[in-house]
């Protein structure tokens, strides 16, 4: 990083004391741009990064709610809204304990120049609260809902903000929360919410997008090099939604996916993971990860298990941010792991990414290769805005467009600033310039 860089990330660190998460994430993004200002001066003069690096708005408010025995609780809620210079702000809702306002603010951070991956016309932000709903009653998780959106309300609209779900809010607490609004607003917006169920304006394709765009990507990856997924052994962290559809993805495009975990351990079965039975265990039973070996006798579980550690071809982070360390990376390496594809937003921490480029392995950002999400919710709004509905495989034929465009589009900036190959560097110039040449028309915003 350049000198006039280091002094612009440094301002910003100094303005954003105490928010580790968006610090790195800023500073992902500068490590990239340094060849792209000097192309472009102007984009230093009138002062882009730090425009960009600011929220165009923050919300931080209270959330009061009543537990089923009539104890109150209070809880934090946030949106940022980052950059609308595209578009409407676009992000999900993270419930979850660990939410504060450094990870929503990485997140959105994220999610500006993930949606401009897309080509369409969306902005970034990210919101959600540090309320757990695990473990709450479908009552106790609608008057947490509804007292949250009572507030976000008067902040949201097709035009303005549209959120969409993230860790720990699925279709349960999206119709809640749309509910809510549609009661405060006497309209029916349903393009102001994303991921919604299929029976009031959701999309089919939606809850499989983020897992299966990234077994695209990864296809496309391997194309690059002359290869496909066939007999690929792979391991994906986490079992939720967006991990549980990768597996099926890469399953389906001829990889073997050979264990997956979640908070409590690891799984590995040789013949590789049934999808049925981990998607019974993890979406209808809700159990811990170690119910497979149940049903899958010759699998084995180990608790607090190190997953990176397993041999394999393709590694596929699903989990959560800075899952994946330096001393995991070094496993991955030593196991023949030759593609790295982030499923998460920035499960790998600083010195994981940096083995992975020196090493010369594939490696993609989770803002290029987990767009597929945001891109099926923008998709899921133009039906909505139309009245349509599209069948499933009309959708994902268009989700499969998105991620070889985005693929595409990431490699060939790569080339034109002397990165052949890097990932990285081709998603954030290219996100970067389509941001920054929208400021630069609309003005001083």
């Amino acid at each position: 990083m350049d000198e006039t860089l280091e002094s612009t990330l440094w301002n910003i660190q100094q303005r954003n004391l105490g928010e580790p998460e968006f610090i790195q994430s800023v500073k992902e993004v500068l490590a990239s741009v340094g060849p792209l200002l000097a192309k472009y001066p102007k984009f230093a003069e009138q002062k882009i990064i730090e425009r960009i690096c600011e929220p165009e708005r923050q919300l931080i408010f209270r959330v009061p709610w009543q537990d089923d025995r009539g104890e109150v609780h209070i809880n934090r809620g946030f949106r940022v809204q980052f950059n609308s210079a595209l578009g409407p702000f676009k992000g999900g809702l993270r419930f979850h304990s660990s939410v504060n306002l450094s990870i929503v603010k990485f997140l959105g951070f994220e999610q500006i120049f993930k949606n401009a991956l897309t080509g369409m016309p969306i902005g970034g932000g990210k919101g959600g609260s540090d309320f757990d709903p695990k473990g709450r009653s479908d009552d106790e998780v609608m008057r947490f809902c509804q007292s949250f959106m009572t507030e976000l309300s008067r902040h949201l609209g097709e035009y303005t903000d549209v959120p969409a779900g993230d860790i720990g809010v699925g279709k349960r607490e999206i119709g809640f929360l749309f509910g809510q609004y549609k009661r405060i607003s006497n309209r029916y917006e349903s393009s102001v919410l994303t991921g919604k169920g299929l029976g009031y304006g959701g999309a089919l394709v939606r809850t499989e997008a983020t897992g299966y765009g990234l077994g695209y990507f990864v296809q496309q990856m391997l194309a690059a090099r002359g290869e496909s997924l066939d007999g690929k052994t792979t391991l994906v962290s986490g079992a939720g939604n967006v991990a549980i559809h990768a597996i099926e993805k890469v399953t389906q495009l001829g990889g073997k996916v050979v264990a997956c975990s979640d908070s409590k351990g690891v799984v590995y079965d040789e013949a590789g993971i049934d999808l049925p039975t981990l998607k019974r265990i993890k979406e209808v039973e809700r159990l811990p990860i170690e119910s497979y070996c149940q049903s899958r006798k010759q699998a084995r579980y180990q608790a607090g298990g190190k997953l990176w550690e397993i041999e394999c071809d393709v590694a596929l982070p699903c989990a959560t941010q800075n899952e994946l360390t330096g001393k995991d990376a070094d496993a991955l390496l030593r196991g023949g792991c030759k593609v790295v594809a982030e499923g998460a937003n920035m499960p790998t921490a600083p010195e994981g990414i940096e083995r992975f480029i020196n090493a010369g392995i594939a490696y993609a950002p989770g803002k290029a290769a987990n767009a597929g999400g945001v891109a099926t919710s923008a998709l899921e709004m133009q039906q909505n805005a139309s009245r349509d509905a599209w069948s499933f495989e009309h959708t994902e034929g268009k989700l499969a467009h998105i991620m070889k465009d985005i693929h595409d589009r990431c490699l060939r900036t790569a080339d034109e600033f002397g990165a052949p190959g890097n990932y990285v560097q081709g998603a954030n110039i290219e996100a970067f310039t389509r941001v920054a040449g929208a400021m630069q028309s609309l003005g001083l915003i």
